[in-house]
């Protein structure tokens, strides 16, 4: 069926570390596009592509799937966060639970917290598991507190103050007392009201470090999108539970969107193996920067319980196994001569080697 010009054309994007791959509907037929991503900028691949798709086109929609979460939490390229809890609790996130990956390897090195020990500030408040407040923070303590964050510049904070979610007041108050820095703030009773401290502070904490650089991405993105015949252009993102959110949200949020990529890729297997006639199947999706597995048994399966480039990440996610190591990883040896390869990736540039630009 010919599309109308009244009806708005529908692309499929999926942005990754290397590559930028579009799909789309033509006079009933599918066309594809696929090129270089542009790290620098992840937006101007996009709105490349859609300016050679949509040339003519009044009114797109644009379905979109990015790894820029994923590639930016498994290279550790995100925001310097500024980690606000309880008072004596401000090392909960170096602690965890303790889960050595490695047992009886006494060379094993954890991997740093996503905010640095000078960037974690507590907060002389207490409320109980309850809900009762049993001490409120002082309004002399809340502006020692702006000032001492103010002081060390951090690009977003992250707030996660012990049993928010079931009395967030003293939550509320310490926003109210840091909205002058004009700081980009994720708060716990907000993103994740459930208990367990560490795994909310894990979860908050990871969409502040991704929220500079996915809410810069994502309005890049909305302007350019539109350029070219001053189009209207609506743009939907891929949450890591397989569904779509609006852009606001996934900006707001960016820590449903960790997944997002590789979502897509489940749900569109998942499609294609049950229209020819398979239920049960393992995805395989490399990219670039990543490497991607999961078990589909009927439907994707989603799960509240995991973890991303071994942060803990308590939002719905498919049931998706990540692992820093693509088609485009860089391959070094390490201060003792052993091989290792990835996380870190050559990207689009310069490039997998095999492209003839590494």
């Amino acid at each position: 069926m010919q599309r109308s010009a009244s009806t708005p054309l529908r692309i499929a994007i999926d942005s990754g570390g290397t590559f930028t791959d579009c799909v789309w509907l033509q006079d009933s037929t599918l066309q594809i596009l696929k090129v270089f991503s542009t790290p620098a900028d992840p937006s101007k691949s996009i709105a490349d592509a859609v300016s050679k798709i949509a040339a003519n086109a009044q009114e797109i929609v644009v379905l979109h799937g990015t790894t820029v979460g994923t590639n930016t939490l498994l290279q550790r390229k995100g925001a310097r966060v500024a980690f606000v809890t309880t008072k004596g609790f401000e090392d909960s996130i170096e602690i965890g639970r303790q889960h050595r990956p490695k047992l009886y390897d006494f060379f094993f090195e954890k991997a740093p917290a996503l905010s640095a020990a000078e960037l974690r500030f507590g907060v002389d408040e207490r409320t109980s598991a309850e809900g009762t407040m049993l001490r409120a923070p002082t309004p002399q303590s809340l502006q020692t507190l702006a000032a001492q964050i103010a002081a060390q510049k951090p690009q977003a904070i992250a707030l996660s103050l012990l049993f928010s979610f079931a009395n967030p007041a003293n939550e509320k108050a310490v926003v109210a007392a840091l909205a002058s820095l004009k700081i980009p703030l994720s708060v716990s009773h907000q993103i994740l009201p459930e208990f367990r401290e560490y795994e909310r502070a894990s979860t908050v904490l990871v969409n502040a470090y991704l929220q500079p650089v996915m809410q810069s991405y994502l309005q890049k993105l909305q302007q350019k999108a539109g350029i070219g015949s001053g189009r209207r252009a609506r743009i939907f993102v891929m949450q890591s539970s397989g569904g779509i959110t609006a852009l606001a949200t996934a900006a707001e949020q960016p820590v449903r969107t960790v997944l997002s990529g590789p979502a897509g890729g489940i749900v569109g297997a998942a499609a294609v193996a049950r229209r020819s006639g398979f239920d049960r199947i393992i995805t395989f999706d490399m990219g670039g920067t990543s490497s991607d597995v999961a078990l589909i048994d009927g439907e994707p399966a989603t799960t509240n319980e995991a973890d991303v480039a071994g942060l803990p990440v308590r939002v719905p996610v498919l049931d998706i196994h990540t692992v820093g190591a693509g088609g485009g990883s860089l391959a070094r040896f390490d201060a003792g001569g052993a091989l290792r390869v990835g996380p870190e990736s050559a990207g689009a540039d310069p490039g997998p080697i095999c492209y003839g630009k590494g």
